[in-house]
């Protein structure tokens, strides 16, 4: 039996003799290459961690001591030193371990922290109520190096330091990356104090030299390092010493993100930040290589950079996820990496903008939800061309509640002017990103899922401005009669729209399906389009309340039309981690389901139209 089978609460790793520890690190990263390999997750970040987790629950007593992870994609060492070994064979599936701390798995995991800057916040506010609660234990706060280019962390720093008697423990685990390498003046001064310690490079031992004074320093804070981060002995003395101080401590810790494991030490773009399955031996994926949504917007922004010269694009870190590295390979000067500040990207673009350029800020849906207040007062106010390109829209299944993008088309609907579009598929991509920055005085929005681009599907005919994808007369109608059922798929939820509207045309129901390519704002031949029909169902892939079912319903109020509409959508709940198809199953966006649900309320309005009382229930 290995060192980490035996290994099931922090109290056993405590108990190990010091010279085991080094054979524990190897065994931890092995088992999470050979782990991980199967089900895909984030793998860099973690082999990057080992030593200094280890560190972390010898000297510290979790949960008396409370450890927060920001970001939490790097807590896997945490749950397999909390006992959590057997997760790993489902990590990140339906019924199996999250990738991201998880109150409900472990008393260990004391927050559910996937939004990079936040954990300095946390651990202000919590160890103010230790404070006033008289409670004890220390407040440890791991924050990597990419997460501090936040605002919010510099939000929260301003507080630890302004109460030197709320002793808050300041891991900064410095690898020099976040997806990619870390950008802006502070990553620059931590170069600079790596390079005074001898540590620039691979973390190797050596003689410490002078080190100029850290910022953390200058903010009144005890600053300790930097630390070589794969040194067990040196990371327990520092962190002891920290522990033992009364007062608010940064110690900077230097690793190397995929330490250990040469595929991810060598892959230049992220360092296995987050690959799907792979070959554990040569470090190849496994995941087959459809196109996907993000490489037809990457491809199609660089077509468009080469029309028109003020086009330029900004992201939050995320230079590779977000499709935008052909663009900045071939334009190096139009693109902006501003690091985890999803606010500031926002206001930069409104700059950008105010000064003659149209901006394409490219960032995950779910992120978009941090710079909520930038969009509605920096860029719509003042009429701004911005467009917002929204990446991982709607459910993306394994990564948790916390990644879904199912909140953009409920807030970007409240924003004055703003037009959102939502492409069914690459062809439609294509069309409403160029119809986006075109726009010159309002901002604009196109937001698609994660995953492979599907099929194309051309349109049959047209509603106005909107795209009907299938037409299918009832048993017993003809083209000018009143039809059941105008179902409108949005996005990338048109396709399955189709396919609910041959099942329904199979039991004789009539069908028009349409897709509305922009959703905001609705085209009125929309009002025309119902007054057709017996029903209304609206199908989206965000949450129901506030999108785009709601959008159509008030349009049909406000125009006097009595169709009623029924919203097919994602509830408004934390959905757990799951692969994107099984969640929309459960939720009820399947063809099936939809066909289903449809009949039965086509048949409540046939009895309603013979003059009983009904009521239409929700889709389950």
């Amino acid at each position: 039996m290995g060192l980490l089978e035996k290994i099931h609460r922090p109290e056993d790793v405590r108990r190990l003799d010091s010279s085991r520890l080094p054979e524990l690190a190897a065994e931890i990263r092995d088992f999470l290459v050979d782990a991980v390999s199967k089900t895909g997750g984030h793998v860099g970040p973690n082999l990057g961690v080992v030593e200094l987790t280890i560190a972390l629950h010898r000297v510290f007593e979790s949960p008396r001591d409370r450890l927060l992870f920001d970001t939490g994609h790097q807590a896997y060492v945490h749950k397999l030193l909390t006992g959590r070994r057997a997760g790993f064979d489902r990590l990140r599936q339906r019924g199996g371990m999250s990738g991201y701390p998880s109150q409900a798995e472990s008393e260990h995991d004391v927050i559910e922290n996937s939004h990079a800057s936040t954990a300095l916040s946390y651990a202000d506010g919590l160890v103010k109520a230790q404070q006033l609660t008289g409670s004890d234990g220390s407040v440890v706060a791991v924050v990597g190096d990419g997460a501090m280019t936040g605002g919010m962390a510099w939000e929260a720093l301003n507080n630890i330091a302004a109460c030197a008697g709320r002793p808050v423990v300041i891991v900064l685990n410095d690898n020099g990356r976040s997806y990619s390498p870390t950008v802006g003046g502070f990553a620059s001064h931590l170069a600079s104090l790596r390079r005074a310690a001898g540590r620039d490079s691979a973390p190797e031992p050596t003689e410490q030299g002078p080190a100029p004074q850290s910022m953390f320093e200058s903010l009144g804070l005890t600053y300790l390092g930097p630390v070589d981060g794969h040194d067990l002995s040196a990371l327990e003395e520092a962190l002891g010493a920290a522990r033992a101080l009364a007062r608010p401590v940064v110690v900077h810790c230097v690793t190397r993100k995929g330490y250990g494991y040469a595929p991810a030490e060598n892959h230049t773009e992220d360092c296995f930040h987050g690959p799907g399955a792979f070959d554990p031996v040569t470090g190849a994926s496994r995941v087959a290589s459809d196109t996907s949504w993000t490489e037809v917007f990457g491809s199609e922004l660089v077509k468009i950079g080469a029309e028109r010269a003020d086009v330029v694009a900004l992201t939050a870190a995320m230079l590779h996820p977000t499709g935008l590295a052909e663009f900045a390979e071939t334009y190096p000067e139009r693109v902006f990496d501003v690091g985890i500040a999803e606010q500031h990207a926002v206001t930069s673009a409104a700059g950008l903008a105010l000064g003659g350029l149209h901006p394409v800020v490219a960032v995950y849906a779910t992120f978009l939800n941090r710079a909520f207040d930038q969009v509605l007062m920096d860029v719509a106010l003042h009429r701004l061309p911005v467009t917002f390109v929204l990446d991982r829209s709607g459910v993306t299944g394994s990564d948790g509640p916390s990644h879904n993008g199912m909140w953009d088309m409920s807030m970007l609907s409240l924003v004055p002017g703003l037009r959102i579009g939502a492409p069914r598929d690459g062809a439609r991509l294509q069309e409403l990103l160029r119809e986006a920055v075109d726009v010159s005085d309002a901002p604009t929005a196109v937001r698609y899922p994660k995953g492979p681009v599907p099929k194309d599907i051309d349109a049959i005919g047209k509603f106005g401005t909107m795209d009907v994808l299938a037409r299918h007369i009832g048993l017993g109608h003809t083209s000018h009669d009143a039809e059941e059922v105008l179902l409108i798929g949005v996005g990338s939820l048109a396709g399955m729209c189709v396919e609910a509207g041959r099942l329904l045309a199979a039991q004789d129901l009539g069908v028009t399906v349409v897709d509305p390519r922009w959703v905001k704002p609705l085209d009125s031949a929309l009002a025309d389009a119902a007054r057709q029909h017996r029903l209304v169902a609206v199908v989206e892939d965000n949450g129901r309340v506030g999108a785009v079912g709601d959008a159509v319903a008030r349009l049909l109020r406000d125009a006097g039309i009595p169709t009623p509409v029924c919203t097919f959508g994602i509830p408004q709940e934390f959905l757990e981690h799951a692969s994107r198809s099984e969640i929309l199953t459960d939720i009820g966006l399947s063809a099936q389901s939809l066909a289903r649900t449809i009949a039965h309320l086509v048949e409540q309005t046939s009895v309603a139209a013979h003059g009983d009382d009904w009521s239409m229930p929700l889709p389950a």
